[in-house]
């Protein structure tokens, strides 16, 4: 708690609320049978461990995760993951969407689906509504923008970063006053003299950012409302937040940004899926789950050690509870309970592993066992959980349009994906 009587607040000042996502159609094959959320993250976690640790780390506990699509996974995932004791006011409740005499529709956007349990964060006390995405990878102390937000009497806090002119596009660009005060906001602006225009004086945020001068303000999905603000702006019909709702109430209440400069990436696509978890595999990454002071959490699944026996590893990032065999392994990540055999080749591919141990009475006599068979070689791929990848088989994108729909694969972003439980049988080359 601040001593500073003008910026004191307590973490029960705060609700958090993590949007679940949409049908994350981007993603696909990945959020073919699980929301986005639920997608597997470098080999052991899921991409909503993430905005739940910052969360955990920033002791904000209580957290209403909102859900929609294909949500059972993200259940249980939280269910079994995130269980404070009965002696703390500390809580993760997931929200689903449901049909009520007040409304019968689905979530239409991001702040719809907030305006729609409304009625659930008012039955506990608070000041600040924290809105988070639930598909993004960063790390972030959540209090300093609520340090941030009392400091400069904002009504609204909205997390930004710096992004270059050429990447204004994939944003909401906002621009602002000496104060920090947001002045304007251009939803993904196109026209170069339109960027030109949304320019920032980096000297209200006290340093010019890596990404040069020229950057530009970009929203991160993230924003901080005052409890009666939000509710207040919630009385309309606005859908989303970037589209709608934060260019509508910079006219009429106090907006502010805040900055932040370290690692973020929206995890929103195959191809940025792909690079951010590959990125794991270098010696330095961009994101560091080693950092033991603000620790990523995630389902305790109690695995044996990993097992590798005569394998030739570099840039490899292993997980739980795997027993590999006489295989080589490159800038490659590897999930849990994966089972790879002799003369296996794996380059630049994510394997996410399984969800369980193929014990004999789940063993399938029409198909491989689950894992990746004898002398397979897979590049430049994601192999979902769960697949049963046969002998001799030969899996990679060349030769191939960067999109595609196979029998069994998919191609997206250039990289083959091979859905969940899928079956590649001995011999085949994708």
């Amino acid at each position: 708690m601040s001593s500073n009587p003008h910026t004191a607040y307590t973490s029960q000042d705060i609700l958090t609320v993590v949007l679940g996502g949409g049908a994350g159609t981007r993603l696909f094959p990945l959020t073919k049978d699980r929301a986005k959320p639920a997608v597997p993250l470098a080999g052991k976690y899921r991409l909503v461990d993430i905005p739940i640790s910052n969360c955990i780390n920033s002791d904000l506990r209580r957290i209403f995760v909102l859900t929609q699509f294909n949500s059972s996974s993200l259940h249980r995932h939280i269910q079994e993951t995130y269980r404070f004791d009965h002696y703390s006011p500390g809580f993760v409740e997931i929200l689903a969407a449901q049909q009520t005499p007040l409304s019968t529709e689905w979530y239409q956007g991001t702040s719809d689906a907030v305006r729609q349990n409304l009625v659930h964060l008012s039955n506990y006390p608070h000041r600040f509504v924290l809105i988070l995405s639930g598909d993004q990878l960063y790390r972030m102390n959540y209090r300093a923008i609520v340090q941030r937000h009392l400091a400069t009497e904002a009504e609204v806090t909205v997390c930004t970063l710096p992004v270059t002119p050429a990447a204004a596009a994939a944003f909401g660009i906002m621009q602002a006053q000496r104060d920090g005060r947001i002045t304007r906001f251009i939803e993904k602006p196109k026209d170069p003299e339109l960027v030109a225009s949304l320019a920032t004086d980096w000297s209200a945020f006290g340093e010019i950012p890596a990404a040069g001068a020229d950057a530009l303000l970009g929203s991160m999905g993230i924003y901080l409302f005052d409890r009666s603000v939000l509710a207040d702006a919630l009385r309309g019909t606005e859908v989303d937040f970037g589209k709608h709702l934060i260019p509508k109430l910079i006219g009429t209440r106090r907006v502010f940004a805040h900055m932040h400069q370290g690692y973020w990436e929206d995890i929103g696509t195959i191809r940025s899926f792909y690079e951010a978890n590959l990125d794991l595999c270098e010696p330095v990454p961009q994101f560091n789950f080693y950092d033991a002071t603000a620790p990523v959490f995630t389902h305790a699944r109690y695995l044996p050690p990993t097992k590798a026996v005569r394998c030739r590893m570099e840039r490899a990032v292993i997980a739980d509870g795997c027993i590999i065999i006489d295989a080589e392994i490159t800038h490659s990540l590897v999930g849990v309970r994966s089972r790879i055999n002799a003369g296996a080749v794996i380059r630049d591919a994510l394997v996410m592993g399984a969800d369980f141990y193929e014990t004999p009475d789940r063993v399938r006599a029409d198909a491989p066992p689950i894992g990746i068979g004898e002398g397979t070689v897979i590049e430049q791929a994601i192999v979902d959980k769960n697949a049963r990848i046969g002998a001799g088989v030969r899996i990679t994108p060349d030769g191939k349009p960067p999109e595609m729909d196979g029998p069994n694969f998919y191609v997206r972003d250039g990289i083959v994906v091979i859905p969940k439980g899928a079956v590649v049988p001995d011999s085949t080359v994708i």
